[in-house]
């Protein structure tokens, strides 16, 4: 059982920068492939960042890609959201995601736990 907090949210100008963390519970967090999903009013959950167990690879959808960098602690049990040049599009909660990898690959789908969200509002 892994439970997530995420943390950093908050109201930004367009062009500005924020940096989302995610706190995770349990022993065993080096063993999960950690992402981040946003969902914007009216829409469905999408994917945004995924990383591996080690962190040696990672994954973006196309409209952060260049913009994102995701990250991890794992002597912190911790994972992190660089989001720099934020525009209105981006503006949604963003939830943390784990699941159980055999593999150090990064993964798109499948996460079996995930956090309550945070809100991220950049105003243009």
């Amino acid at each position: 059982q892994v439970q997530l907090v995420e943390s950093g949210g908050g109201l930004v100008q367009a062009g500005g920068s924020l940096r989302l963390s995610c706190a995770a519970s349990g022993r065993t967090f080096s063993l999960y492939n950690m992402g981040w999903f946003r969902q914007a009013p009216g829409k469905a959950r999408a994917f945004v960042a995924a990383i591996s167990r080690s962190g040696g690879s990672t994954s973006y959808a196309d409209s952060v890609k260049g913009r994102f960098t995701i990250s991890r602690d794992n002597a912190k049990n911790m994972v992190f959201l660089e989001m720099n040049s934020l525009n209105p599009e981006d503006t949604a909660v963003y939830y943390c995601a784990a699941v159980f990898a055999l593999g150090d690959v990064s993964t798109r789908g499948g996460y079996d736990y995930w956090g309550q969200g945070t809100q991220v509002t950049v105003s243009s």
